[in-house]
């Protein structure tokens, strides 16, 4: 996952919200290109109920209006009213001092309740480092979708899928896991809408800016459809390049949101490609919601796009009519949790969903945002053999790891990666393409090891609906196998906290031997966390102690009274 310090820039404001507010006088004169504009601050902003806005009795938009208003005029500083986000949250911009400088004065006034900057945010990539990145050559030894079969050998963080399906193979529901990534190709014949045999819902397209978006309709709409998000030098060097791009981001498309998607929701045992985690009962259904695109995607997107996705209102947005249980985020950025983050998980959370999101692929270092929030199931990523892989970031804000890839050779085919449905496009898409990663490209990273959790804790809510966003955080953990201590090379150090250097640098920490305080409670195992949902009686996550507890007791006084007849 490589995670880029954000860059506040100039955006064009596309939402239809923004065009209802009053602007101020700082937008660019007409013909200014992007290349002549100040760098643009941008804050999200949640105001203080009812401040500023007694004498209003309209609507929310006019309401927002006026407190804009107001605290410009309070401030001095001239600003640009944004996307909404929530009723009282939304995007401000202005010229002339940087995001952190306005976020400060904001942050300042009293009718603010918050003011964080509005970070750009990247799609959880593959590393490029060689150990992990390369591999060419028909599909190694290990190939095929190891990590979804039980344990053994010297495989021993795969999850054990085929348990939970029999788990949940009579029921009949159906949950819905939100995958907010760069869109989804609605055409992989493994994937397709749920109208047409599949397992994909219509979802929402959340990006608002142009050369973020790249597609043929800007601003947010209804289709999710992944263009590509390939970027070119002549990309790098456009005048609508608003978002910071830099040589370093070159790259062909990604198909990143249909390779998280496809672990989720491929079909299953349909004779053709791989299996999902929904499984032969198809008990799960992708909302795919697209956030991401050339360079990343901004939290005034991001945020907005998981409130929709857990069926909370946003502005201007219809509302979502097939709410997730669970949100996938294979993505983030380096940083605290901030306010932003904080604030719209809780509200998840409270609605009943649960938010799974990748700790990062910076080699060791912090657990990054939102991944580090609480409320999060921030997932860390594992090698076949059980350690920690090198890629993966680590901390107490790990709730637990799973399989993330590995290709253990330096060169040649990769042996470990993880299977999936991608796009054989190397800018623009294939029409009807059945593609997937396999040695020769190969899948690996956080980004990978967070759907595999969000899918287990989306097949936890099939076998007990009534289970709530912290019960399923403490099931997964309990469940959770122990991890390994031994097994691999000699040299292989246990984990410890991320560190930096006396430059305040971050110390890379690759391969090493997890502890709970650094990968989580244990590795994922899909089969132990659906059963102990099913014997849960969703109150707080303590059904499960009390009916696998009452089953060992039961089993205790069974053999005391077998062994006393014996001895009869």
């Amino acid at each position: 996952m490589r995670l880029l310090p954000s860059i506040p820039r100039p955006v064009r404001a596309l939402s239809a919200l923004a065009a209802l507010l009053p602007m101020a006088l700082m937008l660019p004169a007409p013909g200014a290109t992007a290349a002549t504009q100040e760098p643009m601050a941008r804050v999200i902003v949640k105001f203080k109920a009812g401040v500023d806005a007694t004498s209003v009795a309209a609507t929310t938009a006019d309401q927002l209006s006026v407190r804009v208003q107001g605290v410009a005029h309070r401030l001095g500083v001239p600003m640009r009213a944004g996307i909404g986000i929530s009723d009282r949250t939304q995007l401000l911009t202005a010229t002339g001092l940087s995001s952190r400088q306005l976020a400060a004065r904001l942050a300042q006034d009293s009718s603010v309740e918050y003011a964080v900057p509005d970070e750009l945010r990247h799609r959880a990539s593959a590393p490029n480092d060689p150990r992990y990145a390369s591999g060419l050559g028909p599909p190694g030894p290990a190939g095929g979708q190891w990590y979804l079969r039980a344990p053994a050998g010297a495989v021993k963080s795969a999850m054990d899928i085929e348990g939970a399906w029999s788990t949940v193979a009579t029921s009949s529901s159906t949950v819905v896991v939100a995958v907010l990534d760069t869109g989804i190709r609605f055409d992989h014949p493994d994937l397709k809408r749920a109208v047409d045999g599949g397992n994909l819902l219509d979802g929402y397209d959340f990006v608002t800016n142009s050369f973020i978006e790249n597609d043929a309709t800007p601003g947010r709409d209804g289709d999710p459809s992944d263009p590509g998000d390939w970027v070119s030098a002549a990309d790098v060097a456009s005048a609508a390049n608003t978002v910071g791009c830099t040589t370093s981001d070159i790259e062909d498309s990604s198909w990143h949101g249909t390779q998280t998607a496809g672990l989720i929701g491929a079909l299953t045992n349909n004779a053709l490609g791989m299996a999902g985690l929904t499984g032969p009962g198809r008990a799960l259904r992708v909302l795919p919601v697209r956030v991401l695109g050339k360079c990343g995607g901004f939290d005034s997107d991001i945020i907005p796009a998981m409130r929709w996705a857990a069926g909370l209102s946003v502005p201007g947005v219809p509302a979502n009519p097939t709410p997730a249980r669970v949100i996938n985020l294979s993505l983030g950025g380096s940083g605290a949790c901030s306010a932003a983050y904080q604030d719209a998980v809780r509200e998840i959370n409270q609605a009943g969903v649960v938010v799974v999101a990748s700790a990062g692929n910076t080699s060791g270092h912090a657990v990054n945002t939102p991944a580090n929030c609480t409320g999060v199931i921030g997932v860390g990523g594992l090698r076949h053999v059980g350690s920690k892989v090198g890629f993966s970031d680590l901390g107490p804000e790990i709730a637990l790891s799973a399989p993330g890839g590995n290709c253990v050779n330096l060169t040649g085919e990769c042996l470990y990666p993880l299977l999936t449905t991608t796009n054989a496009g190397v800018t623009a898409p294939v029409p009807a393409n059945e593609a997937y990663t396999d040695a020769s490209i190969p899948t690996i990273g956080t980004s990978f090891s967070a759907p595999l959790v969000a899918g287990t804790a989306a097949l936890m809510l099939v076998a007990q609906p009534g289970l709530k966003p912290d019960d399923v955080r403490s099931l997964l953990r309990r469940s959770s196998r122990p991890f390994p201590t031994s097994g691999d090379s000699a040299s292989v150090p246990v984990c410890q906290a991320p560190k930096t250097d006396s430059a305040g640098h971050p110390i890379d920490q690759l391969e090493c031997y997890c502890t709970t305080s650094t990968c989580g409670a244990g590795m994922l195992d899909a089969s132990a966390a659906v059963a102990l949902a099913k014997s849960d009686d969703g109150k707080g996550g303590g059904g499960g102690a009390l009916g696998f507890g009452w089953l060992l007791a039961l089993g205790v006084a069974i053999r005391a009274v077998a062994l006393t007849r014996a001895k009869a």
